[in-house]
């Protein structure tokens, strides 16, 4: 499976559930399929957004 499959299938299986991707990732997404950033850019990203502060 290539990245851009694997990418539309993860999202299908949030979806399966009920829930939707925010904007703001999806367009990480794509901007990961493009080449731009990378997976390890979109974990970091995520990461400083939704860490927890003391």
């Amino acid at each position: 499976m290539d990245n851009d499959k694997a990418w539309d299938f993860a999202i299908g299986i949030v979806q399966l559930d009920g829930l939707k991707p925010s904007d703001g990732f999806l367009e990480l997404v794509e901007r990961e399929k493009r080449g731009e950033i990378t997976g390890e850019d979109i974990r970091k990203i995520l990461y400083e957004k939704y860490k927890a502060t003391p």
